[in-house]
Order: C-alpha cells, then structure tokens, then sequence
C-alpha cells in the first residue's frame, strides 16, 4: 500500500482525510499529532483511538513543547515580537514546529506522501506545504478539503454515510491551545465590528486581590518565578497558570494573511503578554538604544517571515545569531503586579543596569560633565539643521 503521513488533530478535516484516504484511495495511513502545549494525556489517548476508528494504519504523538520553545519561542521572547503591536504569534509559530516534526516522522518511517486537512482559504496551507516541499521535495503533498473544495456538511455527509456519527456540531468557538498562548475564534472575528463576549475565553476571572510576581531572566531567558529556578517551558506554564486566573492577556488580533485577505482572531496569552514586556522591560535597562533600535527592527522582520512560514530561510538563523548575541547582560528581576484583566510592570533589579547614578541623574544633576562641555555638545548637535536651515531660509 502507500504509505501515508496525516497531520492529525482529531478534527472533522483531519478525520474526514483519515477516513477517505484509507478508504477511497488506498493508503497506509499514519496519523500524526504534535503537542507544543495544550494536550493532556487522555485528550492524546482520545486522538489516538478515533484515528484508528477511522481506517488509520498507526497513531503516533510527538511531544515537541521544548522543541517549540528552543526553536521558536526562545527567539520571540528575545525579539520582543508581538504581530502589530499586539499578537504573539500563537498558533503561527507552533505550525512551522508541527510541520517540521511531521516532515522527520515521515522520513522515519519511509512515507512517500504528507497528507493535512488545510482548505485552500487560510494561512495553515502555506505554512505546511513550503515545509514539506523544503525539507521532502520528493514527498507529495495531499490535500483533499482543499482540492475538492469541500464544505464542513459534505464532509459530516459523507462520514455518517460510512458509518462515522461523532457530534460534529461546530463548536460556537474554535479553540486552539498551545504552550505560547490561545486563540479563540468565533462569528464576532468574522466582522470587524464586534468583540467577543467573556463567556468566549477558556479562563475566566477567579482572582481579584493583587498579586506581586519576581521574573528572574538570565541571558534573556526566563530562569525563576518567584524566586524558584525551574526550565523556561515550566515556568511559562506555571505563570499561565497564575495569570490565567486574573484573566490577563486578552485581546483581538487584525493582521494580514499570507494570502492576502485581512483577518482577526481572538486570543488569550497571558504568560507570552506578560514575559514579552517583562523582558522588554529588562532590556530598556540594559541594552544601549542602538541595541534596542536593532532589535525592534529584526524582531518585527522575524515575527513576519515566522508568520508567512518562512521559517526554514537562512535568514532566520543569522537573525537568532544576532537576537542571542544580544542577551548577554539581559540578566536580572523585573517585579510584576497581577490585577484582574491586567498586569503593571513595577521595576527590576539587575547588576547591567545602565541607569547608574554615578554619570548623573536625569533631569536632576550632572555628574560625568561639566556645563561648558554640555553646551559644546549641544551647538555641535545642532550644525548641521543649523547650516541647512541657514542655506535654504524654511522654516515650515
């Protein structure tokens, strides 16, 4: 038979590919599910038996959360990297990861086809086809809800009538839960005029009492909460876990598709939220401006080809080059305060801090200079707007 790889999620998509291409077109279907966050083991053991219900040959789970997080996430958190100002890319960048993984299983067990359930009008489909075809040019790449642009009630159709009658009533909100944050999808994304209600999002509001929090980040990456040292993916779920509570990290997010339509999509991501401006906060301490300058300039660049699914371009490494390089004296406390439906950044402690007293406070005394110097270095700063103005006579 032919062996086949489907990236699998126990969705209609997936199950309508798993049933059909076993049955209809003759493959040995091996159906795959990467975890970077958001599945627990009895939901993996659930995937696992509807996909062998379905005509699946094999399942298999590939955990990947600290693949995710030494690959994508790490360089995020030091590119600062939000999507227009606001969305931490995370769904975006758990696909590239699950893609990657697919693409090695298949090799592993000498699949000559990939199969997914993307349809042809969304951003998935780009993300895992130019994985596939960079990394297996000779693997074929089979899609079927997109070749036969199929709806949601003819794949339901055609599953009862062979004998599949899962509850495949569409969820009012489609949620997507990884290690880097939540999206929430629902008939208010669809327009632009509406939000969504509170019942939407799978955390809901059970702390109301402040709550002070200490980020320890070393070299960039965060070490310890409160004072307790643990590995970055643990401390990322355990301060979801503590932020989840007071409901922070909601918004919605409007962007551009890779294919060229506009979009929104609700999310929740209150560590990312939290870690990205605590770092930030870090940073604006310890980095000089034209450090800063460069990161937020390679920072966005990277969010955006991370985004389009351009992970694989060597471009991105030699940016990850630069990001790492960077981090050196990103080391220190940054304190947080919890508040229901928001966070305040309140200070950090750090031995790199470049605000040291001894060269002068600002606005307040000068302690490196002396005033002639000041004035010197001001009319010198001023020449060249001064010839220019001199030159032309414009003042508007």
């Amino acid at each position: 038979m032919k062996k086949l790889v489907l990236a699998y999620s126990g969705g209609l998509d997936t199950s309508y590919c798993a049933k059909f291409l076993s049955q209809e077109e003759g493959f040995e279907v091996h159906a795959v599910s990467v975890n970077t966050g958001g599945f627990s083991a009895a939901e993996i053991n659930s995937i696992k038996d509807k996909a062998i219900a379905l005509g699946a040959s094999s399942y298999t789970s590939i955990d990947a959360i600290k693949t995710f997080y030494d690959k994508v996430v790490k360089y995020l958190i030091f590119g600062n990297v939000l999507r227009n100002n606001t969305y931490p890319l995370s769904v975006s960048a758990e696909r590239i990861v699950q893609a990657i993984e697919i693409v090695n299983h298949a090799k592993k067990i000498g699949a000559k086809f990939i199969a997914h359930g993307s349809t042809g009008a969304g951003n998935d489909q780009v993300r895992f086809d130019m994985i596939f075809q960079i990394l297996a040019p000779n693997i074929e790449i089979i899609t079927p809800i997109r070749d036969n642009k199929l709806s949601r009630e003819a794949e339901i159709a055609y599953l009862q009538k062979n004998g599949v009658d899962y509850p495949w009533q569409k969820a009012k909100y489609s949620i997507n839960k990884g290690l880097w944050g939540t999206s929430v999808g629902g008939e208010e994304t669809l327009t632009s005029g509406k939000t969504l209600p509170e019942s939407a999002y799978p955390s809901q509001l059970e702390e109301s009492t402040p709550k002070e929090l200490t980020l320890t980040f070393k070299n960039g990456e965060l070490v310890a909460l409160n004072g307790k040292k643990s590995n970055p993916v643990d401390n990322i779920e355990q301060l979801n876990s503590l932020a989840s509570k007071y409901a922070i990290g909601r918004d919605i997010h409007v962007g551009d598709t890779i294919i060229g339509i506009k979009g929104r999509v609700g999310f929740e991501a209150s560590a990312p939220l939290i870690i990205i401006k605590a770092h930030h906060l870090l940073e604006k301490h310890t980095l000089s401006k034209w450090q800063q300058y460069q990161k937020e300039q390679l920072g966005n660049f990277y969010g955006m080809l991370l985004h389009e699914g351009n992970y694989l371009d060597e471009v991105m490494r030699n940016i990850e080059a630069f990001l790492r390089d960077t981090q050196k004296n990103v080391t220190g406390d940054v304190f947080v305060t919890l508040h229901p439906y928001r966070f305040e950044l309140t200070g950090i402690d750090s031995k790199h801090d470049l605000m040291n007293a001894s060269f002068g406070s600002y606005g307040e005394m000068n302690k490196g200079w002396t005033a002639n110097e000041a004035k010197g270095f001001i009319k010198l700063s001023s020449n060249a707007s001064k010839i220019s103005n001199f030159v032309n006579q414009t003042h508007d």
